[in-house]
């Protein structure tokens, strides 16, 4: 048996030597015995016969270009290839899982990027609806609303900026919600109250 392991590795050494000289035959050879455990890996992790076949050419490749990357020392040729099939096969599903990912995301970007026509088109009448109220609003509730709703200032805010108390200015926002409410419901954009 000992004998079986010196003369596999002694095989193992002059392919290598001859790799490293450009020996295309030994390219040739090394794919022989190698390629079935290779490609046997890749798609044991990959699940993907294509992706294999890929991965199992690029295994190859890489031996014949960089054969100086072998240490005969660290290891057999076999586990070498092994090595170098894992890491392409492992880095073959990550890609192809973040490829997914990005997918799905530009999926979901896209649908949120498209808006609903029905959608848009009912959010711009009640938009308009909600103007023309705000519009017919007394001069002193409309800009009170204005102060508060569409430029995000506090009663606080829409007090000290009118000069008048905040009790006013809460008055003044109570009474302009309310009409705007009632105006929006006789116009038909918002439901009759309950009861």
């Amino acid at each position: 048996m000992e004998q079986c392991v010196d003369s596999s590795r002694q095989w193992e050494q002059a392919l290598h030597a001859r790799l490293l000289a450009g020996d295309e035959a030994a390219l040739a050879e090394l794919y022989d015995q190698f390629a079935p455990m290779v490609y046997g890996m890749a798609v044991r992790i990959t699940g993907d016969r294509s992706a294999a076949e890929d991965i199992t050419q690029e295994v190859f490749v890489y031996a014949w270009e960089r054969p100086g990357s072998y240490d005969f020392a660290r290891g057999r040729l076999r586990t070498w290839l092994a090595t170098i099939a894992h890491h392409r096969a492992v880095d073959c599903v990550r890609g192809a899982v973040a490829r997914q990912r990005r997918a799905v995301a530009e999926v979901v970007h896209e649908q949120q990027l498209v808006p609903d026509v029905e959608e848009a088109a009912v959010a711009a009448a009640v938009a308009k609806c909600v103007r023309a109220a705000v519009d017919r609003l007394p001069d002193a509730q409309r800009t009170a609303i204005l102060l508060a709703y569409f430029e995000g200032k506090t009663f606080r805010q829409v007090a000290d900026i009118l000069g008048i108390p905040e009790g006013t200015a809460k008055s003044r926002l109570r009474l302009g919600l309310r009409r705007l409410a009632d105006q929006l419901e006789a116009d038909g954009v918002i439901a009759t109250k309950p009861g």
